[in-house]
């Protein structure tokens, strides 16, 4: 083989690694100017000035383009058949078996760090490839990376520097620079030794490139600069196949989707470069420098991005420490368990990616960063631009659908699939509507600060609707705003906001007839004109009298369902009586609410958050309360269809049950009081005017106990009655009807918009029955109490002076003591002196406990009121009359 066939082999034995193919393809159609493409048009303007030059010094490098045709054809005929040069040989079995893979890789390029032993000089160059497994990446490249130069044998090596003249090592670094500035190696600029083009990390950090020694110092620094672009170039080819998997979000692939046509328009200038090294014989390396110039800063900005990216998604200086704190994020580990996750490091990784609003953020702030410098501004901004398409895709499907259409998780609005609509039947905590679906607030995009909130509601409401079939979902969304930049954006926000807002209060109010709903609730709920429910006490009275533990639900369900269609009350015009049931409690109201004040603090302020823990709290004390009577565990429960179910919920019935167990006892106490009011009327212990002065006192004491017990309890329920509930009820339907009569009266765009809102509107609900609740001192733990002991001392002073104490009188009359109408009476006791003071120190204890404590409660009534709520002063005022002693 002669100097020159060795030379031509040498040196074209890397060109199949040019894939000069894809040049060739993406050369033609040059369409709308990009950043990478701007920098060629000086070279097209003074391409044909540099013919004419070419050819007055034609002679002159008659010998260099001689040696060059030599090279330019054994180029044709490597892109005719590249495989055949290169040799490629495809081995199944070592791609199935990933040892052999790993011999057969040891063969190319080794791994960085470790020495390589020398080739033979007469050791055959035979290079293969093997394909590699298949990432979720479409796009990414199934062949291994090609053997390195340094592994080729000494006969394929080229001409030493030292050995060529400066024409020389120009002309060979001209050649070398365009298959490095697509990432191969050449003859003389080789990949640094640390770099290992089978380390991920490697590729994506970008090759360093290393000369040959010999090379004249200028050229060096000449070439030096240039190869930063391709070390940029490298690594974006290795950011777009790493980016492009399936874990980091759609954003990330629209973003790869863009770059990759930058990195084209970046091919399509190397094939021009290319053409004007094969035919401008003056063509120089200054050139090449000054028309890569533009092209490597836009690079440079790309590198820039491309590692800040890696970085936040760990692949680049991960840190371990922050690895680690995703265990730190009980809501994160509770949803991957829920949605069948393993509590595992590797199954909290999702958390560490940086894709969907937080790409966009990242392209803003640079674009904040970078807004002074046009070039960097124009390219950023196409990148924002393509990134958000698909995001403002999933955004358009929420805000116009109410539907959430996010496989990689990468949404403003996170959906918790596993909250389903069929728990609103058993949810205390209002799960469906206040978790179903929220905000991720570390992804949000900076557009989208201002309104992340309209945003969420906007979707859930129309949500709901959609779910009612109020929402064709099948209809495409058209001429809605498609990127970030469009200035409809905000527009196109606030439009669906007051659409879906209007749509929801029109299905609640109109549709489904919230307000009749709520009447319905007041009348079963609060005793609003209850002659019903006195009928019902009568019915089931022998039955409440029970144990709760031994009363007959079934009975009690059969006697309610006979009152509520009784012809002439007003429940049976209720068309929703159906839905009101029967339920015993396992625990007395007043040790629940204890309960719940005790742990959640109810009385600081907070009772909403207190009422969620009342199952909790009630499961833990329920075995402490077996011995409550049924008519302190009766209860009532209303089952509600959805949609109603979002505003009144399980949580906002609960509070509806408290208010009426309260108002219930109060009945009951009082129904208690009046029948031993009855007793003393027609009991003739009671009746007889005795001769004993002493006895006659006694009675009068006992008479004016109840005649103040009763009172108390009949102010306490009208004043629960008549000025907590009443009020608060006026005000709650005023501003219902508010929005159901001017709801729709205001309109942007051609849309309707509601004054009001579902949520307002929610929240109004539960701070109508946080407010009663309040008001009805069932939030303080100081009135709780004492109005548990008034309550306790009234009652058993009622159950005292029923029959067994009127039966007691007859032995401390004497008047009354062995009368011959009481002979037949087995019962009957003979006079006994002693009793009258047993029944006057037990009638003191009971005065000065009632006495006691009512005073206690007007001064907390008068506190209470100075801090909280000033409706209190009415009750103080309504029991100042008998607070007072004889």
């Amino acid at each position: 083989m002669s100097s020159n066939d060795r030379r031509a082999g040498h040196m074209s034995a890397p060109r199949p690694r040019v894939a000069s193919n894809r040049v060739d393809a993406d050369r033609p159609s040059r369409g709308a100017a990009s950043p990478l493409q701007d920098n060629m048009d000086p070279m097209r303007t003074s391409s044909s000035s540099q013919k004419h030059r070419a050819s007055r010094d034609q002679k002159n490098m008659s010998e260099k383009r001689t040696e060059r045709t030599v090279i330019t054809t054994r180029e044709k005929a490597v892109r005719r058949n590249p495989v055949k040069e290169f040799n490629v040989n495809f081995n199944v079995s070592e791609w199935e078996n990933p040892k052999a893979r790993k011999s057969s890789k040891a063969d190319g390029a080794s791994p960085s760090g470790k020495k390589r032993e020398p080739v033979p000089e007469n050791a055959p160059w035979n290079p293969h490839a093997s394909l590699i497994p298949h990432s979720t990446a479409p796009l990414a490249c199934r062949v291994s990376v090609p053997p390195a130069a340094s592994a080729a044998p000494p006969s394929l090596h080229p001409r030493p520097f030292r050995d060529l003249s400066s024409d020389a090592q120009e002309a060979a670094i001209l050649e070398d620079l365009l298959f490095v500035f697509m990432g191969f190696e050449g003859q003389y600029i080789h990949y640094h030794n640390s770099f290992d083009p089978s380390a991920e990390k490697d590729r994506l950090t970008g090759p360093i490139f290393q000369f040959a020694p010999g090379l004249d110092p200028t050229l060096r620094d000449l070439t030096q600069s240039m190869l930063r672009m391709a070390t940029h170039y490298s690594a974006m080819e290795a950011f777009v196949e790493i980016q492009s998997r399936a874990e980091y979000g759609a954003v990330s692939h629209a973003l790869c989707a863009a770059i990759r046509k930058l990195l084209k328009d970046y091919l399509i200038l190397i094939a021009q470069l290319e053409g004007q090294l094969l035919n401008n014989p003056t063509f120089t390396l200054h050139q090449l420098h000054l028309h890569t110039m533009p092209t490597s800063q836009c690079l440079a900005q790309l590198y820039s991005l491309g590692q800040e990216l890696l970085r936040r998604n760990g692949l680049l200086d991960q840190d371990l420490d922050e690895s680690m704190e995703d265990f730190g994020d009980v809501d994160n580990i509770l949803e991957q368990l829920k949605e069948g996750g393993d509590l595992v490091p590797g199954a909290m990784a999702s958390k560490k990616i940086c894709k969907g609003g937080n790409i966009l953020r990242l392209l803003t702030d640079r674009l904040a960063t970078f807004s002074g410098d046009p070039t960097t501004k124009t390219l950023i901004q196409s990148l924002l631009r393509d990134a958000s398409r698909p995001y403002m895709n999933m955004l358009n499907e929420w805000l116009h659908h109410g539907g959430i259409k996010d496989p990689h998780g990468e949404f403003l609005v996170k959906e918790q699939r596993w909250i389903k609509r069929e728990k609103l039947e058993e949810d205390y905590t209002d799960e469906y509507w206040e978790k179903r679906y929220t905000i991720r607030d570390k992804e949000v995009p900076p557009q989208l600060d201002s309104v992340r909130d309209k945003v969420l509601l906007a979707g859930k409401y129309l949500n709901v609707v959609r779910e009612c079939g109020g929402v064709d979902i099948s209809k495409a969304v058209q001429d809605v705003p498609k990127t970030l930049d469009d200035p409809r954006f905000l527009d196109n926000v606030n439009a669906a906001y007051t659409y879906a807002n209007a749509s929801l209060l029109n299905l609640l109010l109109t549709k489904n007839s919230l307000t009749t709903r709520f009447r319905s609730l007041k009348h079963y709920f609060f005793l609003d004109r209850s002659d019903f429910f006195s009928y019902f006490l009568e019915l089931s009275a022998s039955e409440l009298r029970k144990h709760a533990r031994n009363v007959n639900e079934g009975k009690l369900q059969s006697l309610l369902d006979i009152v509520l269609r009784q012809p002439g009350s007003i429940a049976a015009q209720d068309p929703f009586k159906e839905d009101v049931k029967v339920r015993m409690n396992k625990i007395g109201l007043t040790k629940w609410l204890m309960e719940v004040v005790s742990v959640s603090g109810m009385d600081q302020e907070n009772p909403q958050a207190s009422v969620e823990k009342q199952q909790t709290s009630a499961a833990q004390t329920a075995d402490d309360d077996k011995d409550i009577l049924g008519f302190d565990a009766l209860e009532l429960d209303y089952s509600v269809p959805f949609p109603l179910s979002l505003v009144i919920s399980r949580k906002t019935v609960l509070r509806y049950q408290l208010i009426f167990r309260h108002l219930l006892s109060l009945r009951h106490l009082e129904t208690l009081l009046v029948a031993s009011w009855a007793d003393h009327n027609k009991v003739t212990s009671w009746r007889h005017k005795s001769s004993d002065r002493r006895l006659e006192t006694w009675k009068r004491r006992g008479w004016n106990l109840r005649a103040k017990m009763l009172v108390f309890v009949q102010q306490l329920l009208y004043f629960c009655t008549a000025e907590v509930v009443e009020p608060n009820w006026v005000g709650l339907m005023d501003r219902i009807n508010e929005a159901s009569a001017n709801g729709t009266e205001v309109t942007v765009n051609g849309t309707k918009q509601a004054n009001r809102t579902v949520d307002e509107l929610m929240q109004d609900h539960v701070d109508f029955l946080d407010t009663c609740l309040k008001e009805c001192m069932l939030t303080q733990a100081k009135l709780l109490k004492i109005h548990s002991k008034l309550m306790t001392c009234c009652t058993m002073f009622a159950q005292w002076t029923s029959h067994t104490l009127s039966r007691a009188l007859i032995s401390a009359d004497p008047d009354l003591a062995g009368d011959k109408a009481f002979e037949g009476d087995p019962r009957a006791y003979p006079y006994d002196p002693a009793r009258m003071g047993k029944l006057e120190d037990t009638l003191k204890r009971y005065e000065d406990h009632f006495n006691r404590h009512l005073r206690i409660l007007m001064d907390s009534l008068n506190y209470f009121a100075a801090t909280e709520s000033v409706v209190l002063l009415k009750l103080a005022h309504s029991l100042s009359s008998i607070s007072k002693e004889d």
